[in-house]
């Protein structure tokens, strides 16, 4: 496929963009954060309370998280009695994530307020921006996973 100059020098800006939106929001989304919560650990529990207990390795494909990763958050949530671990009920090699009583409290205080505050970035785009936005977005992740299928 021969691109012109101009279409080269688009995908190199959407590359380098695209790149530094990645690594700044990530960055600000964990940042100035009094809660102890980092966004992928807000994840996890947002995941069991609104879904529900799960298995480990199902909850560390959802949210991108390496087994490695995945164990050390369920540690950490776990030392702070914010979840529990059980074992599978016909799958003895598996182990399922539940949040306790005070996991549920803490989404319930962290979830609403969190999302908002890492929302308002999107404050800066008008309501057709954040609806292409949206669109554009969807289409990134959609064509992710289909490439992501491939291998």
């Amino acid at each position: 496929m021969v691109v012109s100059t101009q279409e080269a020098e688009r995908r190199h800006q959407l590359v380098g963009l695209t790149a530094e939106f990645a690594r700044a929001y990530l960055r600000w989304t964990d940042a100035g954060r009094c809660d102890g919560i980092s966004y992928p650990r807000l994840r996890l529990l947002e995941q069991l309370h609104c879904v529900g207990p799960d298995m480990m390795r199902v909850l560390g494909d959802q949210l991108g998280l390496t087994p490695r990763n995945m164990t050390a958050f369920v540690d950490s949530l776990e030392d702070e009695g914010l979840v529990v671990r059980r074992a599978h009920p016909s799958d003895r090699r598996a182990v399922v994530v539940e949040l306790t009583d005070a996991g549920r409290e803490a989404a319930e205080a962290l979830l609403e307020p969190r999302i908002a505050g890492i929302g308002e970035l999107f404050d800066d785009l008008s309501a057709p921006e954040q609806e292409r936005f949206l669109d554009a977005i969807q289409t990134l992740v959609d064509g992710l996973r289909r490439r992501a299928n491939r291998t």
